[in-house]
């Protein structure tokens, strides 16, 4: 990464540009072209420096609902689990842990109904039995951005 490909982490990460031509925008604020800027992005989601791009938006302020799950899921079912999991557009997160319950994942759907549907499918598909539906009692959200140097 060069001085470049660091002001454009800096400046995406909470306020990427919200106009008809982002890249040709933070071409201006970094002294590169449009198609530089797009190159570059291209490239740290390629080299895994950049995950994603994209809105963050209040599910329940749109009117849904969200879980934390924890699935007790047998070393041998863990790829089948996840895989099936991971159908689910409804599902943000999925990931391992080292924990008796070893596979986490976060379902946002219209109302708990939908996701305890989706969980029993789930159950069905994959044999596994244990999981745990966790609502959120209480929301706290951060902001968190990494300044690069």
């Amino acid at each position: 990464m060069d001085d470049i490909d660091r002001k454009l982490l800096n400046e995406v990460q909470s306020g990427f540009p919200i106009t008809e031509r982002p890249y040709k925008y933070l071409g201006d604020q970094l002294n590169c072209t449009e198609n530089e800027i797009f190159v570059r992005i291209k490239r740290l989601i390629k080299d895994g420096i950049i995950r994603r791009i994209g809105g963050s938006f209040s599910s329940k302020k749109l009117g849904f609902t969200s879980t934390l799950c924890a699935a007790k899921v047998p070393e041998d079912k863990i790829g089948k689990f996840v895989k099936e999991v991971n159908k689910y557009p409804e599902v943000t997160h999925n990931y391992l842990r080292n924990h008796e319950y070893n596979v986490w994942f976060t379902f946002i759907a219209s109302d708990m109904n939908a996701i305890n549907n989706y969980i029993s499918q789930i159950v069905r598909y994959t044999g596994v039995k244990d999981i745990l539906n966790m609502p959120a009692l209480a929301t706290y959200k951060i902001l968190v951005d990494f300044y690069i140097s």
